[in-house]
Formats: C-alpha cells, sequence, structure tokens
C-alpha cells in the first residue's frame, strides 16, 4: 500500500524540496539591494574576510548531501539519478527537524577521486558536508579524506548517524533485559559503513563499562572478520583490517550460524534482505536482542524474530515499533555543529549524543521493550541532542 501511496505523492510534487527567495522584489531600488551594484560591497567584505560568507549569505545553514547512488538503502547501486528523492526525503528531513537549507547533490561519477575534489570545489557554498549512500569502503576513504582537507565538518550518516543511534538503542535494551556491556556478546552482520561505524562508536563507549571487544563479532560476506582470516587475503582494506584489531581477540572464524549462537545481540545492517532466519535466532541467549537495521526490507521480519524467541526487536522502518534510523539523529546533529563551530565530528562526541538521548528515553514514562529509543516525531531530541554537544 505504502508502495503506490508513495509513487502518487511524488509524482504529483514532482519533487519534494524547492528554493524560495528570502526577499522580494518590488522595485528598482530592491533590485539595486540584492543584485547590482549593493551587492558588490557584499563581494568586496567578503573577498577581504571569507568567515563573513557565514554572515553575509546562506552558506551558515547551508549543506550539501552528496551521493553517487553506488549504495542507496538496500536498493544497492541503482544510479544518481534514482538516489534523488532519497536525498530529497533527507532534505526534507533537515528543513523540517532542524531547520537546515540541503541541497541534494547526485553526482554522475562514482570515482572515488573525483567525488572528492567535487566536493572539495563546491564546499565554499556550505557550512558542512553530508555524505551518504555511497558503498562501502569507498565512502569512508572519501570522508577520511575530506575531513582531513575542508574546513568544514563532513558528517557520513551511515557511519555517524547509524553508530549513534545503535548505541543508544543498545545501552537501552541491555538494561531492560538486565544485561551489563561488559558481558554482552554481540554479532554484527554487516562490515561496511555502519558496520564499521557501530564498531568505533562502542569501542569509544565507556559511561557503564566497556564492552568487550572479544565478546564482539562481525560478518561480512565471507564470514566472520578475524585477523588470522584477513591475514591471507590481499584484497582486505584498512577499515575491515580496523574491525579486526576492535573485536573478536580470539580470532574465531566461521559462518554466521556459528558468530550468533549463544550471542546476546545480533545486529543486522548487511543490505540483504531475509538474512537472518529462525533457526539463527533460536541459537542465541535468553531474552536475545535483534536489529535488522536493512532498509527498506529488514534482514528479518519483526513478528518472526519475537515468536523465534527475541525479547526486543527493532527495526530501521517507521511501520514498525523501535525505529532505529539516523534520521533520529542527522537533522539535530548537524544543527549543533554548525552553531557550535565545530569543525570535525569526532567519535568521542557521537558517544555523548548516544548516551544522551539513551537517558532521554528512560525518562519517559512510555520506555519500555517496544519504546527503546525516542520517535524521530520526538519533539524532545533536538534539545536533548544540541545540548549534549554544547556541554562539551
Amino acid at each position: 500500500m505504502w508502495y503506490r501511496r508513495a509513487l502518487e505523492l511524488h509524482s504529483r510534487l514532482r519533487g519534494k524540496i524547492e528554493i524560495r527567495n528570502k526577499v522580494r522584489i518590488r522595485s528598482m531600488d530592491d533590485l539595486s539591494l540584492i543584485y547590482t551594484p549593493g551587492v558588490a560591497s557584499v563581494a568586496q567584505e567578503i573577498a577581504r574576510d571569507k568567515i563573513k560568507a557565514y554572515e553575509y549569505t546562506l552558506k551558515h545553514n547551508s549543506i550539501a548531501i552528496v551521493t553517487d547512488g553506488s549504495r542507496v538503502l538496500g536498493l544497492g547501486n541503482i544510479g544518481a539519478e534514482a538516489a534523488l528523492p532519497v536525498m530529497e526525503g533527507k532534505a526534507v528531513i533537515f528543513k523540517e527537524f532542524a531547520g537546515i537549507d540541503a541541497f541534494p547533490l547526485c553526482l554522475a561519477t562514482d570515482n572515488k577521486d573525483e567525488i572528492i575534489s567535487v566536493v572539495k570545489a563546491i564546499s565554499p557554498s556550505f557550512a558542512a558536508i553530508s555524505i551518504e549512500d555511497i558503498e562501502s569502503p569507498k565512502c569512508l576513504e572519501i570522508v577520511d579524506s575530506l575531513q582531513e582537507q575542508l574546513p568544514i565538518p563532513v558528517f557520513h550518516d551511515d557511519q555517524h548517524g547509524t553508530a549513534v543511534v545503535v548505541l543508544a538503542a543498545l545501552i537501552n535494551a541491555l538494561r531492560l533485559v538486565g544485561k551489563s556491556v561488559e558481558s554482552a556478546r554481540i554479532t554484527i552482520v554487516g562490515a561496511g559503513a555502519a558496520g564499521y561505524g557501530i564498531v568505533n562508536i562502542i569501542s569509544k563507549y565507556n559511561k557503564d563499562g566497556r564492552f568487550n571487544p572479544r565478546n564482539i563479532i562481525v560478518l561480512d560476506s565471507k564470514g566472520i572478520i578475524s585477523r588470522s582470516r584477513l591475514k591471507h587475503e590481499s584484497n582486505a582494506n584498512m577499515y575491515k583490517l580496523k574491525i579486526a584489531e576492535l573485536t573478536n581477540t580470539d580470532d574465531l572464524n566461521g559462518s554466521l550460524i556459528d558468530a550468533v549462537r549463544g550471542s546476546d545481540v545480533l545486529i543486522g545492517v548487511s543490505g540483504r534482505s531475509n538474512l537472518i532466519s529462525r533457526d539463527m535466532i533460536r541459537l542465541m541467549a535468553k531474552d536475545a536482542i535483534v536489529f535488522a537495521l536493512t532498509n527498506p526490507e529488514p534482514e528479518i521480519i519483526p513478528n518472526i524474530a519475537k515468536s523465534s524467541g527475541a525479547r526486543i526487536v527493532a527495526t530501521g522502518r517507521s511501520d514498525y515499533y523501535n525505529q532505529i534510523n539516523n534520521a533520529l539523529v542527522f537533522p539535530h546533529l548537524i544543527r549543533a555543529v554548525i552553531d557550535s563551530g565545530i569543525k570535525r565530528i569526532e567519535w568521542d562526541m557521537l558517544v555523548d549524543v548516544a548516551y544522551a538521548i539513551a537517558e532521554y528515553t528512560r525518562s519517559n514514562r512510555w520506555f519500555n521493550e517496544r519504546h527503546i529509543i525516542p520517535s524521530i516525531m520526538d519533539k524532545g531530541l533536538s534539545r536533548v541532542i544540541i545540548s549534549s554537544i554544547k556541554a562539551r
């Protein structure tokens, strides 16, 4: 049903965003102020001091959403044009929830160096860059390079945003089932940007104890990521090597079946629907937690996971309870980063945001096993996220 309704909405609107002027031209005097000759004085001020672009232009409140369409949702490499409605949707969320003007830039190149060059070239117009839906590890390489070269923050939603919401939800889910972060055995299915981000953020977490790297197992399409396995793979990228350093200290090898056996938590960020079976859930520990986060179709349907023994289940979708989606974070986080003049996204900052969201959730009377994280529509989220960043 949602499929037809979504098509009808997009066809009727022919795009979800538009540009509107802040000033009206009612006379030649108005035109003289906003364009020539008056605008020359503004241009000269900025030429003398580039930082004044934040004061005199749209730069202070504008970001670019950049993609090549090579890894959109769980749809894969669908191209720049097909990625445009998704980027428009993100732009709507930025505007609706944080008042940020976001411009979708879907690029007709999948070359890493060309993408980096394009983003550097357009960066003077923006206060921040949001990298979206680019295949891994290319997206991670692009983000690392841009963070080093640009004087504005570079946010990577698949990596940073997903990591924050997963950690916040995980903290609360473990509390509800009475398990500690130190003892929890966690299986992460997917070693792309989202999996890499989740590993990074939980390795930095130390507010209620530390997650034990021995208990964290990450899988890619070949199975469990281990030091011994990667040692024999000539094409192993640096991000998988980093995952191996931060997890699986017992150097286990095997399949998804081997990894989930006795696991307390199963986090799916694989991009593959229906990857997780009933039998896998039955192999997990008592009071299992399952986050099946691939969109639009999760690794396992919530009612199947629940009927197979999972106690707490979450997906990335808005039509199921416990929506763990980076849309909950990215508008408010970027709002706070821009307003605070922060130039780089750091993992310690993201840990603080996740913990603040978890605490805020527990302070509400609706907090329970079906509500382990706030709704994207929650009006209190902005205050919580912005306060956690400004308090640093």
